[in-house]
């Protein structure tokens, strides 16, 4: 049991905190909400709280698991009536609407009904396509779990996938002609829970992760997605993150750092990566020439030109991905640009080349000029440190991803400053330019 005051850990069934002597509060194992001690019922779900409670109860797990379900570290499994029950590595999303109580209180009950089914739906369909399992809906708040009951390597990442698509999923519910404007906000935390394997309807994930996830996402800003710092380290860089700054939650007694998943960086545009790949088989002669002409061009300076040419479907896009993960875990700096040329569209010529410079500079497809000019001001200041080269450079780089007008000089001139940002970023280190689709 945790005390509310200043956070530490108490034993069950202890009316005063043995580190402040104040009262001591229970909390719910199902929703997280805190009752007065000696409560047997959550006044916020209904749900069972006392530890004496009938076997099978979600009561039975309390805290960090103590409450007669795991009683020490070295207590891995336990029974609680007829399912087990036992430590594991979990990620735990909360999510609730914001503002709907109010929303609600001048809304036909039909229709307020009516929205929360669309809501849990959608909720339902977006946790389940990320892998992971609805625990309880609460009012208009969805608690999901992942790594529980069955685990997988990279659960953290898919409960933070999860809870950015959750978010934008709600914003589509919104109906400005009714002035209907929703907005979801989720914590998303990752840590070690009592979970009870085979639970039918009643709490599976219980302890101070549960209570602590649903407190990280009472404080995170509408529209926004709060994680802690172990849910942040587990996702690494398939997600990018910026630092939300410590948090003060109720009942812990030090602030907890934060983190706002903002969007997912990872296997962009679909990539053979987010399938089941099958065998590499056929191409390691090929392969093989790939990597040597890599190494051979850090050792030399010297550029090379390869080119892979074949049918459609003949596997040209593998084989550039396998020499993508084999540099991602070479030792020295590769700066690795992709792009894809396009069948279709106005300004297709130089699309490839766009896209390589976009992502260069962190740019998402649907920036607008603005951030695309700042972004591209921070690319070039970063690699070009000559003020004359980045004047020159500049905005012949924003021509080619259609911002403003291209400056004086011709094909020449643009060509040339073109080449320039990517020779700096060659001075750095062996830089690979991959272009598909150029026919």
């Amino acid at each position: 049991m945790i005390c509310p005051s200043c956070g530490t850990q108490n034993a069950a069934g202890r009316r005063f905190c043995l580190e402040c002597g104040d009262p001591l509060a229970a909390a719910c194992p199902s929703c997280g909400a805190s009752n007065e001690a000696g409560a047997k019922f959550c006044g916020s779900c209904g749900g069972r709280i006392d530890a004496g409670g009938t076997p099978g109860t979600a009561g039975a797990l309390v805290g960090g698991g103590a409450a007669g379900a795991v009683s020490g570290p070295g207590d891995e499994h336990a029974r609680i009536g007829g399912a087990t029950a036992e430590r594991r590595l979990v990620s735990v999303l909360f999510a609730d609407l914001v503002g709907f109580t109010a929303l609600s209180a001048d809304r036909d009950p039909e229709a307020t009904r009516e929205l929360l089914g669309r809501y849990f739906d959608a909720a339902r369909e977006v946790i389940a396509r990320y892998g992971g399992a609805v625990e309880k809906f609460i009012g208009d708040a969805v608690m999901a779990v992942w790594g529980a009951p069955t685990a997988h390597e990279d659960d953290a990442e898919r409960a933070v996938r999860a809870a950015l698509e959750l978010v934008d999923a709600v914003r589509a519910l919104s109906d400005p002609a009714t002035g209907l404007e929703l907005q979801l906000r989720a914590g998303v935390l990752t840590g070690e829970a009592a979970v009870t394997l085979g639970a039918q309807g009643q709490g599976m994930v219980a302890g101070d992760l549960v209570n602590t996830a649903s407190r990280l996402q009472a404080v995170a800003p509408p529209g926004s997605v709060l994680v802690g710092e172990s849910t942040r380290r587990a996702v690494g860089p398939a997600i990018f993150f910026e630092a939300a700054g410590d948090q003060v939650l109720k009942g812990k007694a030090a602030p907890v750092p934060a983190f706002r998943a903002v969007r997912v960086v990872g296997e962009r545009r679909g990539g053979p990566n987010d399938i089941v790949e099958p065998p590499f088989v056929g191409r390691d002669d090929e392969l093989r020439l790939l990597k040597d002409s890599f190494h051979a061009t850090g050792r030399d300076g010297r550029a090379r030109l390869l080119s892979i040419v074949g049918q459609a479907g003949i596997g040209k896009t593998r084989l550039a991905w396998e020499l993508e993960k084999y540099l991602d875990g070479v030792v020295e700096s590769v700066y690795w640009h992709a792009g894809r040329s396009a069948a279709y569209g106005a300004g297709s010529a130089f699309g490839a080349l766009a896209e390589m410079v976009r992502r260069r500079a962190g740019l998402g497809d649907d920036d607008d000029s603005s951030v695309t000019r700042r972004r591209i001001a921070e690319t070039c200041l970063e690699w070009l440190p000559d003020p004359v080269e980045r004047a020159r450079v500049e905005p012949r780089l924003l021509a080619l991803l259609g911002v403003g007008e291209a400056p004086p000089g011709g094909r020449e001139e643009l060509f040339a400053a073109w080449r320039t940002i990517f020779e700096r970023i060659a001075a750095r280190g062996t830089t690979m330019l991959v272009f598909e689709d150029l026919h």
